[in-house]
This record gives C-alpha cells, structure tokens and sequence, in this order.
C-alpha cells in the first residue's frame, strides 16, 4: 500500500527515516547500487521528495502505527 512522504528523522545510528501518512517510518538511505537515493543526502533533496508515495510493507501486513 502506497503512503505520502510527510517528514523525515534520523534513528539512532544517524540515518534518515521517512515518517508516512499512515503513521509508519521506512528507512530511506542511499547505498548504491542496491538502492539510489542521493536525494536523501540534503535537506533540499529531502524536502523536495516531500509528499512522495512510498510503497508500506507495515500496512500491508497490518501491524499497528510507528507514531
């Protein structure tokens, strides 16, 4: 199930998780070349992914918000 980019933290080991409309967090790093996400790198790449659907495993087993 696909859920908008609403806001982003950093875990405890310094990296980015996106926080979703559905009140879950994913990960979202940038490890090439298995996934490529330079954009998470900035602030102004972050905020520009801003309302971007990710798609939520979390929901689609149903397991209760992150939030």
């Amino acid at each position: 199930m696909k859920h908008p980019i609403v806001g982003y933290h950093k875990d405890d080991e310094a990296h980015w998780v996106a926080e979703l409309s559905c009140g879950h967090n994913q990960h979202v790093r940038n490890q090439p070349p298995w996934t490529n996400r330079p954009w998470v790198e900035t602030k102004l790449g972050r905020e520009s992914k801003i309302g971007l659907k990710l798609d939520c495993k979390k929901c689609d087993r149903g397991e209760p918000t992150d939030v």
